[in-house]
């Protein structure tokens, strides 16, 4: 059973965060944080399958694939260390160095996070004094970690941060985590910048098997805005420090496990996709019914990927023509004809297409239901027995107005 607990990552025994201001790109806000383990973790992560990467991602990606334990992730926001040659791994060499100094831990533990403008070059004297800052004032606090979750937003309007416990052979084995997003987010890796904690004893291999598979019905199941960032990075560090017997197999164990660490993107993904940038409300689109698990997932996503399917909803307008389009151009052979579709928001369902042509639905009951904060968009199909969900939001003025002046 899950016990969700206020906090982020430092929630779980040993871990130790920190936020600080080094004037990366942004002045008068912190702009820096660190995620700290005073025990070595087994390390497991997934990154943007983008052909352009960034920096960080390169150097993280090495870390993890070679198996080395982490101690500790330094991530900026402002600048993305993106396509920057040369001079940005060097900036990741330089970043290392730093905590490795501060910390006194191997240069080859650390781990690096970027976010922000692509194409600038990271102020290197500003990152080591930034980190010396961290070092000085990290904490095992609740506090602190918020204020790490915090550091790393850009144009994010909230901090997305979350915690849980569950028994694993009678030890209390704790998660936390922390995400960053709300523009660039499109459902191909995953998510922009997300760290998970945990005081789990658990094998690399096992904990990248789960954190693999967790990736494709989560954050690979949501989108903003089609684009697929240079910076995608999610990683995952156990200390072992929780006591339980390791996990090195796929017993019960590994399972509550994987769970838990399965409702905690769930719950990450779903408040980054309802704080996409410019965004009013989550609309979340279910496919039930399908014939493979893969034709649900394509479908799905092809309506939370729908510009005009977002704009109709952020319009409070029933224009379920949008819906049944997206569908239609996703590739996934279906008939129409069998096709119901439902507006959905809390416990009330609204049938608004079925037997090929619309329902008899009030108009002004679907208004009320796309104007909540979540907006439901049920399609079922009729063609099997498989379902799947995506997430998104809707298209707003604030969308281009945000992005059209994001480097000033």
């Amino acid at each position: 059973m899950i016990e969700w607990l206020d906090g982020g990552v430092t929630a779980p025994m040993g871990f130790e965060a920190a936020g600080a201001a080094a004037g990366i790109k942004y002045h008068g806000r912190m702009d820096m944080a660190l995620v700290y383990s005073k025990a070595p973790c087994v390390t497991a992560g997934t990154f943007t399958r983008n052909v352009v990467k960034a920096a960080p991602v390169l150097w993280d990606r090495e870390l993890v694939e070679g198996g080395t334990p982490g101690h500790a992730v330094i991530v900026n926001s402002g600048i993305a260390n993106a396509c920057t040659g040369s001079e940005g791994l060097e900036a990741c060499c330089i970043t290392a160095e730093a905590a490795a100094a501060a910390l006194n831990i191997p240069v080859d533990s650390v781990y690096i996070g970027s976010t922000g403008v692509i194409g600038m070059q990271i102020p290197t004297d500003r990152i080591t004094a930034g980190i010396k800052l961290l070092a000085e004032s990290k904490s095992a606090s609740q506090e602190a970690g918020t204020l790490a979750s915090k550091a790393i937003m850009t144009t994010d309007t909230v901090n997305k941060e979350i915690a849980c416990r569950v028994q694993l052979g009678g030890k209390t084995v704790t998660i936390g985590g922390m995400c960053k997003g709300s523009g660039m987010i499109h459902p191909n890796m995953g998510t922009m910048l997300c760290y998970i904690t945990t005081d789990a004893a658990v094998s690399q291999a096992l904990l990248q098997k789960a954190l693999s598979e967790i990736v494709e019905d989560t954050f690979n199941m949501i989108s903003v805005d089609g684009d697929t960032s240079t910076n995608d990075t999610l990683l995952v560090l156990a200390n072992s420090l929780a006591g339980n017997a390791c996990i090195c197999e796929e017993n019960e164990d590994y399972q509550i496990l994987h769970d838990a660490l399965y409702a905690i993107c769930l719950n990450l993904c779903q408040r980054m996709a309802a704080d996409g940038e410019g965004a009013s409300r989550l609309i979340e689109c279910r496919v039930e019914g399908a014939d493979t698990k893969e034709h649900a997932k394509i479908l799905a996503k092809s309506v939370i990927c729908s510009n005009l399917t977002k704009a109709a909803v952020f319009g409070k307008d029933a224009n379920w023509g949008r819906v049944l389009c997206a569908l239609g151009y996703s590739g996934v052979d279906f008939d129409p004809q069998l096709v119901d579709l439902f507006f959905e928001a809390g416990d009330e369902s609204l049938l608004i297409f079925t037997d090929g042509s619309a329902a008899d639905y009030s108009e002004e009951k679907a208004t009320e239901l796309l104007s909540g904060d979540k907006v439901v968009i049920r399609a079922v199909m009729h063609q099997g027995k498989e379902s799947a969900s995506a997430w998104g939001c809707d298209l707003t003025y604030d969308y281009v107005k945000i992005n059209a002046d994001y480097r000033s």
